[in-house]
């Protein structure tokens, strides 16, 4: 484990969905970050593809310091220099994202700088070596957000953890009913994002996935 926040990566880490056509972005994202906290939610990534300028810097300021009101952390989605200007927790990179090793020199020793490894458990081993924070398999499942995204099982996640040294995160069509055989595998923290903001009850939803980690 390679942060001062290394032993606070474990539990649900919830990702801000997509904002319906016609919704308020802010409202959006502040609402689901909230019912997810509420919930147990342990990380909040604010993930937004399409706001730009000063309404994604202020709702992202927002969501950092409702999630520091829940004893939580909060990263930023690809843009580390989002991240440095709002004194986020640390920011989460794709393969077609910034350079590690430059997120850690901008954002500092400290922070958080999660890698996205798809099903590469080579990808891996290389973010441990490069200093990540933590490392993120996925999709586990046939996945709403990313119905194309590569494909990570249940057996690379117990290979990933029997061979890695830091935090394993899953990710990809995770919901309360089918989180307890992921956390089985011995990932540290489940990603999640319509598992939660598409249910019923979004509170609810997050609180059973993490009550697995108590």
């Amino acid at each position: 484990m390679t942060t001062e926040h290394a032993p606070r990566l474990r539990g649900l880490y919830f990702i801000t969905p997509a904002v319906p056509e016609g919704a308020d972005p802010r409202a959006t994202h502040l609402a689901n970050a909230e019912a997810a906290l509420r919930g147990g939610a342990r990380l909040v990534q604010f993930r937004d593809k399409t706001l730009a300028g000063d309404a994604r810097e202020a709702i992202a300021r927002e969501l950092v310091a409702l999630a520091h009101a829940h004893a939580a952390l909060c990263i930023i989605n690809d843009d580390t220099d989002l991240a440095a200007r709002v004194d986020a927790d640390g920011v989460h990179l794709g393969r077609d994202d910034p350079d590690p090793a430059d997120a850690r020199r901008r954002l500092g020793p400290h922070a958080v700088i999660g890698i996205s490894c798809y099903n590469e458990l080579d990808q891996a081993r290389a973010a441990q070596t490069a200093g990540a924070s933590y490392v993120a398999f996925g999709s586990v499942f046939p996945s709403p957000t990313k119905p194309d995204a590569a494909r990570a099982d249940l057996e690379l996640l117990r290979e990933a953890r029997a061979t890695l040294d830091l935090p394993i995160c899953a990710i990809g069509g995770i919901t309360p009913a089918n989180a307890p055989e992921v956390v089985a595998t011995g990932a540290d923290l489940l990603a999640v994002i319509q598992g939660v903001s598409a249910a019923p009850d979004p509170e609810a939803a997050a609180r059973r996935i993490s009550v697995l980690f108590d």
